[in-house]
């Protein structure tokens, strides 16, 4: 390709994902710091016990939940215990197949299945910066838009790699020429900055674009691996009754020891099937626990139907997401995602920057021209 088409490809896919990039860099700020604007923002923890506590059962648990929301069902149910230490999160609905936005939270205390607080749902400030950041209140055809802006990207910077040695052969690396107009003054502040932050630009677009198709690769595991896993029980009647939740999860840890639980479905929800508790669990390293296991549990015997390592690409977006948003190195790491972040803002204003200034000036030689041209013509006349 000649140094044209790549400058041409630069520009056209810089200038169609711009605004849609400002959009993520922007809300994507605030979710960096989810885990600490939600201490501040006072969400209830379990009180403080003896070290050592034990758990009451999850049945305990489930009735409590019951009681609070007797008109709901339990969907899932959820632990995360390095952000909310010896709570139970339960998630309920209406019915089993109700939106995932109509979902009502409960918390429960793990250790006294006491419940510590029903929060309302949540359409606050953060709730909307996570939903212009998935999907722009647009559902799937959001998210799917969302990646191909991500794509774009992606190529827009490989695109600026490729510009910036022709570009800038006769300066040394880094050089910003102050004493020159404003426009080659950003333009070499554009250049350093985008270089500078290349690798990390290119690890989130594609981690994003990545992310994007979660409902995709869900539905192709359910279509795929889960198919198989429920197919003893295709055509049965579902079961009358339930038996021990707590049974259940006891099972799937003996039959997985080496790691823990990180949430269970509930039979008829969209990660399970009618007849069996799903129960997922994660490791215990900085890899492990970012990939989760299911282990299908027979929901009235509490026996192991089946269990299975996740398919590739379900490993894939499971590790995409920790490296979108820099939550797996504490605080430290979410400073520099955020501080990666700001830079990248400064990129994608200064490239726009440049662009209608480029215009303007190109604008201008034309009016010029158009005034000489007809200046030259009056002369001629006279």
């Amino acid at each position: 390709m000649s140094i044209r088409t790549w400058y041409l490809t630069h520009k056209w896919s810089s200038l169609v994902c711009t605004a849609f990039l400002l959009m993520l860099c922007i809300t994507g700020l605030p979710l960096i710091f989810h885990e600490e604007i939600e201490q501040l923002s006072g969400v209830v923890e379990a009180p403080a016990m003896a070290e050592g506590t034990p758990n009451a059962s999850m049945d305990a648990v489930a009735e409590a939940a019951r009681q609070q929301r007797p008109q709901d069902v339990i969907r899932f149910m959820f632990w995360e215990q390095d952000e909310h230490p010896n709570v139970t999160l339960v998630s309920m609905a209406k019915s089993m197949d109700a939106s995932p936005d109509d979902s009502n939270i409960v918390l429960i205390d793990s250790r006294t299945a006491k419940v510590l607080d029903e929060p309302p749902p949540d359409h606050g400030f953060m709730y909307v910066m996570l939903k212009l950041h998935i999907d722009m209140f647009a559902g799937l055809p959001g998210m799917l838009f969302l990646g191909l802006m991500g794509l774009l990207f992606a190529v827009a910077i490989i695109s600026g790699i490729v510009l910036y040695h022709p570009f800038m052969r006769r300066l040394d690396f880094g050089t910003v020429r102050r004493e020159k107009q404003a426009r080659l003054k950003w333009l070499d502040i554009h250049n350093l900055l985008g270089v500078a932050t290349l690798v990390w630009a290119l690890v989130v677009g594609i981690t994003g674009t990545i992310n994007t198709l979660s409902q995709i690769v869900i539905m192709v595991w359910q279509a795929d691996q889960m198919a198989e896993m429920i197919a003893p029980y295709k055509g049965l009647p579902p079961p009358v009754k339930l038996g021990s939740l707590q049974d259940s999860i006891d099972t799937a840890k003996q039959a997985v020891p080496d790691m823990h639980v990180s949430f269970v479905a509930f039979p008829g929800s969209m990660f399970s099937s009618p007849h069996h508790y799903t129960v997922f669990l994660k490791g215990n390293t900085p890899v492990t626990s970012r990939l989760l296991r299911p282990a299908l549990i027979d929901a009235q015997t509490a026996k192991l139907t089946d269990t299975r390592e996740m398919p590739w690409y379900v490993k894939t977006l499971l590790l995409s997401q920790p490296l979108h948003f820099g939550d797996y190195g504490g605080l430290p790491l979410k400073i520099i995602w955020a501080l990666l972040d700001l830079v990248t803002i400064v990129v994608l204003v200064s490239g726009l920057y440049l662009w209608i200034k480029r215009r303007q000036h190109t604008e201008q030689r034309i009016a010029d021209l158009e005034h000489k041209h007809a200046a030259t013509a009056r002369g001629g006349v006279r």
